[in-house]
């Protein structure tokens, strides 16, 4: 156990956690750092296998797994209720699940842009809705229960070929910035996060969709170069995060300057992007040419 695995541990030992998207990136990590931590985690994700590799990685005595669709919102209330009555109720939950989508306004279609909402909009509803009233049982003034949403850096600054991903995130922020005042209005016994990563290395980026083949490809190469923050360290950042109550969890110097963007630019970034986007579309295509001559 590291110094911070250490420290994390008075905050979330013996206590039940909920995390979704546990198969696979962030969620996994955050699976394993809170078992670690001396936490019991109810692991939620579509994908079975995913799910069943997390487990091993921890230990079936630490790790319960929930095959659970999060867009399904019958399929999470029913859940919820399993685990309460499996565990008790939750005093931990991490909305993580989510996926993206590459493509321009004009060019995505309206399956992949509700396939979208209803994960990464959807699951944060349900899960939280679900949840709720399992947390603020839970926590108390001295402990009090946490619930951490997933947004992105991408939920502080729009950026272009991403705007299906961009609005499902601005809602997510929205979402759970508007959660949090309720939460200290009502003096509930429940800490509200909202985090924002820049492009942390996992699978995210293959498991997306795009307009179109070429595009998919193009956009995991962009993903994979951009990748700058382990998974394993995005969740030492939210769990350090969450047990110091900060509202907003930034992660990576990605996700820090998509919070100083707008902030010191105002509206004035958007066209600033906007232009280096074009400028970099162009060179790309230069290259694309060249490469084109030399294996002509």
């Amino acid at each position: 156990m590291t110094r911070g695995d250490h420290r994390s541990a008075g905050k979330y030992e013996g206590r039940l956690a909920v995390v979704t998207g546990a198969g696979s990136g962030i969620g996994r990590a955050l699976t394993v750092a809170l078992v670690r931590a001396g936490a019991h985690v109810a692991a939620w994700d579509v994908n079975s296998q995913g799910l069943a590799e997390t487990q091993a990685a921890c230990g079936a005595e630490h790790v319960t797994t929930y095959q659970v669709d999060v867009a399904d919102r019958d399929a999470v209330l029913a859940c919820a209720q399993e685990v309460r009555t499996q565990h008790g109720p939750a005093s931990l939950l991490f909305n993580n699940a989510g996926v993206d989508l590459g493509a321009s306004v004009a060019d995505m279609s309206w399956k992949d842009f509700d396939w979208l909402m209803g994960i990464n909009v959807g699951g944060v509803v349900n899960g939280t809705v679900a949840f709720l009233p399992q947390l603020i049982e839970s926590g108390s003034a001295h402990n009090p229960a946490r619930l951490v949403n997933l947004s992105s850096a991408f939920g502080l600054m729009a950026v272009p070929f991403q705007g299906a991903y961009c609005t499902s995130k601005f809602a997510v922020r929205g979402f759970t910035e508007a959660l949090r005042q309720e939460m200290i209005i009502e003096r509930q016994p429940v800490t509200v996060h909202c985090v924002h990563p820049g492009v942390v290395k996992t699978n995210f980026g293959a498991n997306m969709r795009a307009a179109s083949a070429p595009d998919k490809e193009m956009a995991e190469k962009l993903f994979e170069r951009s990748a700058l923050t382990t998974a394993e360290k995005a969740a030492h950042l939210i769990l350090r995060g969450a047990g110091k109550n900060r509202a907003r969890i930034l992660i990576g110097a990605d996700g820090r300057v998509a919070a100083a963007m707008p902030r010191l630019l105002g509206a004035g970034y958007i066209e600033l992007l906007a232009r280096l986007t074009r400028m970099a579309d162009t060179r790309a295509g230069r290259e694309a040419r060249r490469q084109e001559r030399v294996n002509d």
